[in-house]
């Protein structure tokens, strides 16, 4: 399975700027001195050197971009499915299809014109052919305008993905907005979340490295996830799904017992099940967070049962508080 640093894709240019580019060089790189009274091999060698050298300039950089983007069916599907979920699968390979066949077109006119050249019996007639073949090839590549620019806009997106390695030992923090998690991450990690008294402050997923017991781990902070079934769900949250269902990680599931968040406990809990299929086989803590605002045993009596049902199914529950760091602190 390949492994991506989405930083490190090159910039995509657009396609009047990959122009510009390509027939500069091919002015620089090749030679600029003819006279119609040198022997027409001469000629034709000349004006068949910049056909080939636009030709093989415009080849790489294409292929630069086609495979520095990263092939959905060779990554962790951790990230092929966050790619879906943030730009349609089928447009993204559409767009790097197109630009490979332009690289395939130029090829061809360039062949062609080679080819064409070899008949040139003037000064005149081969600079024409030269003309004509670096016009198809600039015309090709300004078709290519929506796909370059779509892709430089993935690219510029890419760069700003969390680095996070699927395979390292990780704590996935999930819940309803607004329950503390961006608040936690910020107290065992060095990350620095943004933390706001509303609904959706974290848009995407943060990642924060904590020491325990010798060990370096992984704390991934998702977007709130609210609860509404999964074809409804915003991109936010679909974010929060996919690095639910692809990372290998522990997770810990954060609740606002002090019912702060606007949701009750009832619909935390609901929440928790409705969700609970995708933490199959990971390790699972419930954290019942504001213990400084309210305490488990001073819950009315309904809340109270039903967080005890949920111990009764095997489920850990640790009172934390972010403000005290009651239950964070090891």
């Amino acid at each position: 399975m390949s492994h991506y640093n989405f930083k490190k894709i090159t910039v995509v240019p657009s396609a009047k700027d990959f122009v510009d580019i390509v027939l500069s060089k091919t002015q620089r790189k090749t030679p600029t001195v003819i006279h119609r009274h040198f022997k027409i091999s001469r000629i034709r060698q000349f004006y068949t050197k910049k056909v080939k050298f636009a030709q093989q300039t415009f080849h790489d950089r294409l292929a630069t971009v086609v495979a520095e983007f990263p092939k959905l069916d060779d990554i962790h599907p951790f990230y092929a499915d966050l790619m879906n979920v943030l730009y349609d699968k089928d447009h993204y390979k559409l767009a790097l299809g197109q630009v490979n066949s332009a690289k395939h077109l130029i090829d061809g006119v360039a062949r062609d014109y080679v080819r064409l050249m070899k008949f040139g019996d003037s000064l005149y007639r081969c600079k024409q052919l030269k003309r004509a073949a670096l016009g198809r090839m600039c015309t090709i590549m300004k078709r290519q305008n929506q796909s370059l620019q779509y892709l430089e806009q993935v690219r510029q997106h890419l760069a700003r993905l969390p680095s996070i390695d699927p395979n390292t030992r990780t704590i996935l923090v999930c819940g309803f907005p607004n329950v503390g998690k961006s608040s936690f991450m910020n107290k065992v990690t060095r990350a620095d979340v943004e933390v706001q008294p509303y609904a959706f402050t974290t848009k995407s997923l943060f990642v924060g490295h904590l020491d325990y017991r010798y060990l370096r781990w992984q704390v991934v902070d998702t977007p709130g996830i609210l609860d509404h079934p999964l074809e409804d769900r915003n991109t936010i949250e679909m974010q929060a799904i996919t690095a639910l269902a692809h990372l290998r990680a522990a997770v810990l599931f954060v609740m606002d017992i002090a019912e702060q968040c606007s949701y009750s406990i009832e619909q935390q809990i609901q929440l928790f099940e409705n969700i609970k299929p995708l933490f199959a086989n990971k390790p699972l803590v419930v954290a019942l967070n504001k213990t400084d605002i309210i305490t488990p045993e001073e819950l009315r009596e309904d809340a109270r049962v039903a967080l005890a049902k949920l111990e009764e199914d095997g489920v850990t529950l640790l009172p934390m508080s972010t403000l005290t760091e009651e239950g964070i602190t090891a």
